[in-house]
């Protein structure tokens, strides 16, 4: 993230000539983007992934619309948390039990560490997009996003470090150089930028729901490269989850059905 972050700053500088934030808010939403969205939700990601699968993982952070519509009706204006609101998280929260099934797997699993540290990325990353949300300002969208980038790599490498890891460790071979292109340039220069630009323009809640694409693209992925297949309880978790975004979202959803009017009148 931080060859990524300075490749974004160039783009900045070159696209619209400033790339330093100015005001109190321009640096705290670079402070929020950096710790919440890329320093917080992919180390917690990583490491949960030594214990878990990447498919299972994956359907854990489906979550993040649900995480995120939640935070927004706690944090933002003109949202509230009712009866169905509180119902819909109860929901996603029940798909993530399901995933990691305890009472099979032992309180102190491998497994069930991985799924809190998954769990753990979903509410960091949903909670920085929400606190993103009135931070907005005239900085360009790849200034944000370049210094989020160099900062939240300043602290993964803390993280690292705390964990005994250190670059210098690193086998140099074709994998290992395909991996880092592959992460620099399409995970993070082209991703990050189309991620921050649709925030700004459709605000979290409806960008997440990307996310639910992500356990089928995971599950595929692990198919085809890996020959694993995902488990039962995943499935059966993702669709509490995302059962739980359709109760929380329901008027958004009505509407796009032509059917709100009649869902607002009960």
């Amino acid at each position: 993230y931080a060859v990524a972050g300075a490749i974004v700053l160039g783009i900045a500088a070159i696209t619209s000539g400033r790339t330093v934030p100015r005001s109190r808010d321009e640096w705290l939403g670079v402070a929020v983007a950096g710790v919440f969205v890329i320093a917080a939700y992919h180390g917690l990601l990583y490491v949960a992934e030594i214990h878990i699968t990447g498919a299972v993982a994956a359907v854990i952070v489906s979550l993040s619309p649900v995480l995120t519509a939640t935070f927004a009706a706690l944090l933002l204006p003109n949202e509230r948390l009712g009866p169905f609101e509180i119902g819909g998280f109860a929901l996603g929260i029940l798909g993530v039990i399901v995933i990691a099934d305890p009472m099979e797997a032992g309180l102190g699993s491998s497994a069930l560490l991985g799924v809190a540290l998954a769990f753990a990325g979903a509410v960091a990353f949903s909670l920085g997009a929400v606190l993103l949300r009135p931070l907005r300002t005239d900085l360009p969208i790849a200034a944000l996003q370049g210094w989020a980038m160099v900062s939240g790599a300043g602290l993964l490498l803390v993280g690292g470090a705390l964990l005994g890891e250190s670059p210098a460790e690193i086998v140099w071979n074709a994998t290992a150089v395909a991996s880092l292109s592959y992460l620099t340039l399409l995970s993070g220069v082209v991703a990050f930028l189309i991620y921050f630009a649709l925030l700004d323009e459709v605000g979290p809640t409806q960008l997440h729901l990307v996310g639910y694409a992500e356990p089928v693209v995971a599950a595929v992925g692990s198919w085809v490269l890996l020959g694993s297949l995902i488990e039962a309880e995943a499935l059966v978790g993702f669709v509490a989850i995302l059962a739980g975004f359709a109760v929380l979202e329901r008027h958004e959803i009505a509407a796009y059905v032509g059917v709100e009017d009649a869902l607002r009148a009960r």
